[in-house]
């Protein structure tokens, strides 16, 4: 049996393509990541991987629309979204195929 801990990990990231990691493979990227209230990541999408993001506790925000625990967000590649945790939250994320440097930030317009 392995034994290993979460907060080892790179941003929960524990399987896939990078270091450290329990399972080494690029078929697919698996993560458990904790937010604070208030902690946002910028709009971004992928070229290549499928996301699919689980809320498993708390609420929190893409592009606009709130999510709570249980509810399931899928991503296919080319669709952008910017995330914020509305209260403590936690999610559960698997990346199909494992895509390393597949995260594009979207540029604000300038116009707006």
């Amino acid at each position: 049996m392995k034994v290993s801990r979460l907060d080892q990990m790179k941003r929960g990231w524990f399987i896939g393509d990078f270091t450290p990691t329990l399972h080494s493979t690029r078929d697919v990227e698996v993560a458990v990541m904790r937010y604070q209230a208030g902690d946002a990541e910028k709009k971004h999408f992928h070229k290549i991987a499928t996301e699919f993001t689980v809320i498993t506790q708390g609420e929190v925000e893409m592009n606009g629309r709130r999510y709570v625990a249980g509810d399931i967000i899928v991503m296919e590649p080319g669709e952008a979204t910017d995330f914020r945790a509305v209260t403590d939250a936690m999610t559960t994320v698997v990346k199909i195929p494992g895509a390393v440097n597949d995260k594009y930030l979207v540029e604000p317009d300038p116009k707006k």
